[in-house]
């Protein structure tokens, strides 16, 4: 975790807190090494609204500990041994769907990445933030915003518009199934926005947001935001980086 200021991107807001009366956020932390979890375990439990629930130092054990605790956020090394996190998310996502998890890491490989947005991971994020963004994204995941390193987001974006070059499938009508606020809401979240920046965007509040978007994601059979920013690019609703 670094302490330097953070780059403006797709990372929450570190004055993003839990609103007043709700439980407290249950965390699962998933890493090989005991020193990055007990640092991470006190950053993220400084203003009393996230509590780590459990620990654990592979892949095996993280699936076991998400089981036995069902957390609200888990917090997810790539590379880990007995177990990498990418097979834990699976494993974890398919025994705990309501778990939301984010990879943690030092990998910045596209391969992990793209592997990770498959295995259903709800942000991907580079072990050199600073820790208090760690905990302002913790609180963004848990009211259903995506998470992502702003340097790994144009990756990401450059994969989807890959990935609708291949498409071979021809496109009527677009989006037939999505009103057109939707649309608009849809095309917002592909580009990392949260659900407060695309109310202020689109005048409406923040919880009508959260309707859209669950709304798309039922309408559409997707998961996560990830996945609706993946079908967002193959709709041409964003035009990816070219470079």
């Amino acid at each position: 975790m670094d302490t330097r200021r953070p780059a403006r991107g797709i990372m929450p807001s570190v004055t993003d807190q839990q609103p007043a009366g709700r439980p407290p956020i249950r965390v699962l932390v998933a890493d090989d090494h005991a020193l990055f979890r007990r640092g991470l375990r006190t950053v993220l439990e400084l203003d009393g609204d996230i509590v780590v629930v459990d620990e654990a130092e592979d892949g095996i054990a993280a699936v076991e500990k998400a089981e036995a605790s069902v957390p609200d956020v888990v917090l997810m090394d790539v590379r880990m041994p007995r177990c990498g996190g990418i097979e834990a998310c699976q494993a974890i996502k398919a025994r705990v769907p309501s778990a939301r998890i984010v990879m943690l890491t030092m990998s910045d490989a596209e391969s992990d990445l793209f592997d990770a947005v498959r295995a259903g991971a709800n942000g991907y994020v580079l072990k050199d933030v600073p820790g208090e963004e760690i905990a302002a994204g913790v609180r963004a995941v848990q009211d259903g915003d995506s998470l992502i390193s702003p340097s790994m987001a144009s990756k990401l974006l450059a994969e989807f518009a890959l990935m609708r070059r291949r498409d071979t499938e021809v496109v009527g009508t677009v989006l037939p199934k999505l009103t057109e606020r939707e649309v608009e809401v849809l095309g917002l979240v592909a580009r990392g926005m949260g659900n407060r920046e695309i109310g202020r965007m689109l005048f409406i509040s923040e919880n009508t947001v959260k309707n859209h978007v669950r709304n798309i994601l039922e309408k559409l059979q997707l998961h996560t935001r990830m996945e609706a920013a993946m079908y967002a690019v193959r709709q041409n609703l964003i035009n990816p980086p070219t470079g």
